[in-house]
């Protein structure tokens, strides 16, 4: 399995730490960790990473927009939404933004991994 760097999205600290702790264990590097919509378009076009796991409701930009705006500048990057499941329009909205999948909190850590390494 390939070791991707990843850029991680969600305004909730524990969140990232979730997520860091989860894709580290697997090999992965984190290369940033953004707390609003702005810093992950920032984060995501500077670091060039492999995968941004972008939260949906964010301060400042949405991670509708932040998808959009970096899916526009750089198609590469794959982008995997998380929500919890309470935000399905959301998520839909999401997907046509560019995201390539999504992954709901809670997490179930399998279905994270699945995810991640599709």
């Amino acid at each position: 399995m390939k070791k991707l760097n990843v850029v991680l999205a969600d305004d909730a600290p524990f969140i990232r730490d979730i997520l860091k702790q989860l894709l580290t264990r697997q090999g992965h590097t984190v290369v940033g960790e953004a707390e609003n919509g702005e810093q992950a378009l920032r984060i995501a076009l500077e670091k060039n990473p492999d995968l941004v796991i972008m939260d949906i409701v964010m301060p400042l930009m949405s991670g509708v927009q932040a998808t959009k705006e970096i899916k526009e500048k750089n198609p590469k990057i794959k982008i995997v939404a998380c929500s919890t499941l309470d935000q399905e329009n959301m998520l839909t909205k999401i997907i046509e933004a560019g995201a390539e999948d999504f992954i709901s909190k809670p997490f179930d850590v399998k279905n994270v991994m699945t995810i991640i390494e599709k």
